[in-house]
């Protein structure tokens, strides 16, 4: 059997109550959270350039062959659902819609799991020529990323002019029959503008979701003077409109949410950074080559890829997989996080 790597370690020699995680279905960690939400990258590329996020210049591109290929996602979300009780999927990036073949991806996965929920995080540049195929393939439905509906502060944001483009796609999704979430990253050039992106989403019946900046920008300049809070966005909101609190949909959903106006349309804030809902996380995610990681500031990984390239068989990787989220962290310090972890969101998967 592996154990905590390639060259492993005989499960004789773990501490008893890792022993006990591992002879269990549950993903589950040392402080009792069980990851039942698979984040699952397929790219590091994407086809903006936001400067939370992403260098100017883009990630460096991954060879092909470091990248997961459609029968090892598939294979991952396998042992993930059948073995480690994972209940949601969601495939991320970088940008997924760069992968020619994300519809044989969300395919492969709906003929195998029928009943699980997959998720789509993405800019939906690219979206408008492809919604309809990816409902058609089985997607669930999607998060989209959209800081502001004005134009010049989105071309600054994102060092390009592609507004139009999200917006079609946004069209195109809705004509398909998605649910969607539009997830803002809350920034000091455009929280001015927060009550006119929430007054465009309602319009569409869009869930707007309000998200602090992490320090996991690729140009190392977060700090924590500029973070805008919650707090920021609830007071500039509450300029505009009457909001409730009506708090989580359950224990692990990151987004509080507040009515908006009475109802019954809401709004939501996932406070990362200043109100951390680490205690109650149930995500874990692979990276687009196939490296387990627990927590987005965590730079513990395990490579999976490796593994089922070198004849790893299911139980092996599962093994791996309840190993290094044993080690999950009991969370980041919220404020206190100012070193940022080796890779960058857009190198994590969001």
């Amino acid at each position: 059997m592996v154990g905590d790597g390639p060259a492993g370690h005989r499960h004789e020699s773990r501490a008893p109550a890792l022993r006990v995680a591992l002879n269990t279905m549950a993903l589950q960690d040392r402080f009792g959270r069980r990851a039942r939400d698979l984040r699952i990258s397929l790219t590091q590329a994407c086809t903006l350039r936001c400067r939370y996020c992403m260098p100017a210049e883009g990630l460096p591109l991954l060879p092909r062959e470091e990248l997961l290929t459609v029968a090892e996602v598939a294979r991952l979300v396998d042992v993930a659902v059948d073995d480690l009780g994972i209940e949601e999927v969601r495939l991320t990036g970088g940008e997924p819609l760069v992968r020619r073949d994300l519809e044989q991806i969300v395919a492969t996965i709906r003929t195998r799991h029928p009943d699980v929920p997959i998720a789509l995080t993405t800019n939906a540049i690219g979206l408008a020529r492809r919604a309809h195929e990816l409902r058609a393939a089985g997607l669930t439905r999607l998060n989209i990323s959209l800081d502001t509906i004005d134009a010049e502060l989105f071309a600054q944001v994102t060092r390009r002019d592609r507004l139009a483009d999200v917006v079609a796609g946004i069209d195109a999704a809705l004509s398909a029959g998605f649910s969607i979430k539009v997830n803002a990253v809350a920034l000091r050039s455009t929280l001015e503008r927060a009550s006119e992106l929430l007054d465009w989403c309602l319009a569409r019946g869009l869930e707007l979701r309000f998200i602090e900046n992490m320090p996991l920008d690729a140009e190392e300049t977060w700090s924590a003077s500029d973070l805008v809070t919650a707090a920021d966005v609830l007071d500039e909101l509450s300029r505009h409109h009457r909001l409730a609190p009506i708090g989580r949909v359950d224990a692990g959903a990151p987004a509080e949410r507040w009515l908006v106006d009475d109802g019954p349309a809401t709004v939501g804030v996932i406070a990362s950074m200043t109100r951390s809902f680490c205690r109650s996380c149930d995500r874990t995610r692979i990276t687009a080559e196939g490296r387990v990681r627990p927590c987005l500031f965590s730079d513990d990984e395990i490579d999976l890829r490796t593994a089922m390239r070198s004849g790893a068989t299911d139980s092996d990787i599962a093994a791996l997989w309840k190993t290094v989220t044993w080690r999950k962290s009991a969370g980041h310090a919220a404020l206190g996080v100012l070193t940022h972890p080796r890779r960058t969101m857009g190198a994590i998967g969001g």
